[in-house]
């Protein structure tokens, strides 16, 4: 099947309880300089949301007897009817989760995301124990902190050493789970946080109807013709066309420039390249440079223009880690404000840990 969509697009989060489908919705984009709010702000006016919806079973994944997963390539059609000459009316994608309403006749009548009712091959999805067993693989756990500034620490004890700060706001990815305590993983390593300062849910990709798949498709390509008009007009030059399929000129640009302050300190919270940053302030302060106004936090970069997989990756993308973002430079490297100890380095190869998602702007 044609690959139409990567997993490592999370452009927008949709939380949702299979018990009370209850769903709260945080669409991010890039930021508020003129160039780009204009364009994204008028866009995102007259469009429904575009995204991939996120689904947390608050624990019950395991256990829900209902539960269906895809296990295809790329993606199954989610149709009208139990046929394969009924209208197809939205996409389950690899991994992707819903509720199996009924079987009929070789299909499964499903529910996912916004798509209440539709149906897929029986072949194609997983039911059932397996199922269960698979949900433990293919979700999420994030811990999103609730906290000014949250202590990460060595050990599960308020006594231990601090490894780290984290910001409010973060997500970060949980590794380990005891009473109390969850091990999370930041740049600095792995660490310890208490529960009271965190707030757990895990995360499971579901279908996206073919509205949702349009509207997206549209969005991506308002971020992409808003990054290229605000860097044109930084540079003074209205005329000026940056990015396409084979790799993007102001994307190496980004990594030429970002690439300058190796070796300048580390800050956090600062937004300086030459006095100090965090790793989400470097982004955004080298990405203003061309006339972009990104987020400073390095859960809201995982959101803003749009998503590629690892192996597209390009100078000048922005590579998302638990709790960290960087810059792609290629060769397998990324630039970034690593730690407080190592200041603005590079790091080889870019999966040292592991990749969350990559998001272009160019």
């Amino acid at each position: 099947m044609k690959n139409k969509f990567l997993i490592y697009t999370l452009a927008a989060v949709a939380v949702l309880s299979f018990g009370s489908m209850e769903s709260k919705a945080a669409a991010l984009s890039l930021g508020s300089s003129a160039g780009i709010a204009s364009a994204l702000e008028a866009y995102e006016a007259n469009t429904i949301n575009a995204d991939k919806k996120i689904m947390e079973y608050l624990d019950t994944a395991a256990t829900n007897k209902n539960l269906c997963i895809a296990k295809v390539n790329d993606y199954v059609n989610v149709r009208k009817g139990p046929s394969e000459e009924e209208e197809i009316v939205g996409k389950l994608y690899d991994k992707s989760a819903g509720q199996v309403l009924e079987e009929v006749d070789g299909w499964y009548k499903i529910s996912s995301g916004s798509i209440s009712e539709g149906y897929v091959k029986k072949e194609y999805v997983v039911v059932g124990e397996e199922a269960q067993e698979l949900a433990k693989e293919v979700g999420t756990r994030f811990a999103t902190v609730i906290t000014e500034t949250l202590r990460v620490r060595e050990d599960a004890t308020t006594e231990s050493s601090i490894l780290g700060l984290v910001p409010e706001g973060e997500e970060l990815v949980v590794k380990e789970e005891v009473e109390g305590w969850v091990k999370v993983s930041i740049e600095e390593g792995e660490g310890w946080v208490s529960i009271d300062y965190v707030m757990l849910h895990t995360e499971y990709v579901q279908a996206e109807s073919k509205e949702e798949e349009a509207a997206r498709l549209a969005k991506e390509e308002a971020a992409r013709k808003a990054a290229n008009a605000a860097a044109a007009k930084k540079s003074g030059s209205g005329s000026q066309v940056v990015g396409n399929s084979a790799g993007s000129s102001s994307g190496q640009a980004v990594a030429n420039f970002a690439s300058r302050f190796v070796g300048n300190p580390y800050v956090y919270g600062g937004t300086s390249l030459t006095n100090g940053a965090d790793c989400s302030g470097f982004v955004m302060s080298v990405y203003a440079n061309f006339g972009v106004s990104l987020p400073h936090s390095s859960s809201a970069l995982r959101n803003v223009g749009y998503g590629v997989s690892l192996s597209q990756a390009q100078p000048g993308d922005i590579i998302c880690y638990s709790g960290h973002v960087g810059i792609y430079v290629g060769n397998n490297t990324i630039v970034h404000a690593s730690t407080a100890a190592t200041g603005i380095k590079y790091t080889s190869p870019v999966t040292y840990r592991q990749v969350l998602a990559v998001r272009r702007i160019f």
